[in-house]
């Protein structure tokens, strides 16, 4: 592993991994116990991941940019018994554990004092320890996780991961980016969602070289990788769209990178990044009840959507009712596991929600989708994110992805405006690639020529930047359902085609 300069052999990895897991039990921690983790991309959250792992630690991982009342929710919902978390994030760490059964908070960096609880430095508690293999050893079916969702459409819930579901993301991120040893992976991704955390165990697995950075920067990234001369990188949400929108280079094919894993893509954001900067890009399927990755398009190939499944898991399209649609059809996409123990036992402390998930023996994903001929799947966005309007169905995400083509829109996010005769009209939020100022009658022009009239947008807003998730999704219930500020197809006087 390499970061910021610096490399740490597989050697050091484990020795420092086992002083700190040792560390942590002289303090009294014990398997089953939960552990909160708030630390940015650095070694040190490495060393932690596995250190509770061989411990048999719950961890409960939180987003870093949490604050207030959201962080407040976590801490109390999950009620950990430890805190493991950076310095600079204890103005907001200290309140939000007030009233928690936490007993000791290790500090990376700045120590802080809380209230009726120990603290300790990170360097301390790995001198406590020694090198020798920690006490613990987690069964498959043990919680090793609960991963809190993103809460884009309501109250996080916390995804209970065993150790066989990360061993299972693992082997699918192998799978998907055609993963072997000696390969260098690039990893932006926050290391406290899985899709970062899977990377940890692949790289228990496989003789393979991760390259950490401490967050996503577009202006950086090739740099870096051709620094690290990645062979790999990973993509999701909008990854791929905003490199695509950074200045052509003659140099952007000049890179060591065989593959771009990931999801979230539309195909022709694949197709075009591969012609440009030379890489193949793969696309998948999933979510964190599922073992974070269900369905692989380990070719590459732009029409063949997200892939078919991969073994252990089998894929449902389905009605409203539940029942099985055919080739084409437009559906929930339901998942059920052939290997035991790759779906989540369920949602932490929130019995209904994992009942509303996990019925009849499927995962319910809230996902629409369909499949083709070829047992390929595709992607069609939430069914949460779905809009009504002039008595058809629009899916945001299908609208998103041909917004996302037009040359001078870096990021975009659809939303319903309420009309007066119960339905929708579409509000695309756009923000424009650098040093560009597009016409959004330019945009919705190019709409039309590649949606239907009804999914065209009618309301149009320009925007600076988007609040994100962790995985660079953007939140939309940040964004205003009122149209007051935005530019109106109708008032413009411009008429749709309807050929």
């Amino acid at each position: 592993m390499t970061f910021a300069g610096t490399a740490t052999t597989l050697g050091e990895l484990d020795r420092r991994v086992n002083r700190f897991a040792n560390g942590l039990a002289a303090l009294g921690f014990k398997a089953g116990e939960r552990v909160a983790l708030m630390l940015s991309n650095h070694p040190e959250h490495f060393y932690t991941f596995l250190a509770c792992a061989k411990l048999g630690l719950v961890q409960v991982p939180a987003n870093t940019g949490l604050r207030g009342a959201s962080l407040e929710f976590l801490f109390s919902h999950a009620d950990p018994h430890g805190v493991i978390a950076d310095g600079h994030f204890a103005e907001h760490l200290v309140p939000a554990l007030a009233g928690t059964k936490c007993r000791d908070v290790i500090w990376r960096g700045a120590r802080a004092e809380v209230p009726g609880k120990r603290s300790h430095g990170f360097d301390a508690v790995t001198e406590l320890g020694s090198d020798a293999p920690p006490p613990g050893n987690p069964r498959p079916e043990d919680v090793l996780s609960i991963s809190y969702t993103s809460g884009t459409t309501g109250q996080p819930k916390g995804v209970m991961v065993t150790d066989a579901m990360f061993r299972a993301a693992a082997f699918g991120a192998m799978k998907l980016g055609d993963i072997e040893n000696g390969d260098v992976l690039y990893l932006w991704e926050p290391l406290f969602h899985i899709g970062g955390s899977e990377v940890i165990v692949l790289a228990v697995f496989l003789d393979i070289a991760i390259a950490l950075t401490d967050r996503f920067s577009a202006s950086r990234f090739w740099a870096e990788v051709r620094e690290t001369e990645a062979s790999h990188i990973h993509h999701l949400g909008g990854i791929l769209s905003i490199l695509m929108k950074q200045p052509v280079s003659a140099a952007d094919a000049e890179n060591s990178v065989r593959v771009a894993w990931g999801a979230g893509a539309p195909a022709r954001i694949r197709q075009e990044f591969s012609e440009r900067f030379g890489v193949k890009v793969t696309e998948s399927y999933g979510m964190t009840e599922c073992s974070s990755v269900t369905t692989a398009n380990a070719s590459g190939d732009p029409d063949a959507g997200v892939g078919p499944p991969l073994p252990g898991f089998e894929v449902r399209i389905a009605d409203d009712e539940g029942r099985a649609l055919g080739p084409g059809r437009m559906g929930q996409i339901l998942v059920r596991e052939k290997t035991p123990g790759l779906i989540m036992q369920g949602y932490f402390r929130n019995r209904e929600a994992t009942e509303q998930a996990l019925r009849d023996g499927w995962m319910h994903t809230g996902d629409l989708g369909s499949f083709d001929e070829q047992g390929n799947y595709h992607y069609l966005g939430r069914i949460k994110d779905s809009l009504r309007r002039r008595g058809e169905n629009v899916s945001a995400w299908e609208v998103e992805r041909v917004l996302l083509t037009h040359p001078h829109v870096e990021e975009c996010a659809v939303v319903g405006v309420d009309t007066d005769v119960g339905e929708q009209d579409i509000k695309a939020y756009v923000k424009s690639a650098a040093d560009t100022a597009p016409d959004p009658l330019d945009i919705v022009k190019w709409c039309e020529g590649r949606l239907a009239y009804f999914q065209v947008p009618r309301y149009v807003e320009f925007v600076t930047g988007f609040a994100k998730t962790p995985t660079e999704r953007v939140r939309k219930e940040t964004l205003s359902k009122q149209a007051d500020r935005a530019w109106d197809l109708e008032a413009s006087g411009y008429k749709l085609r309807r050929d």
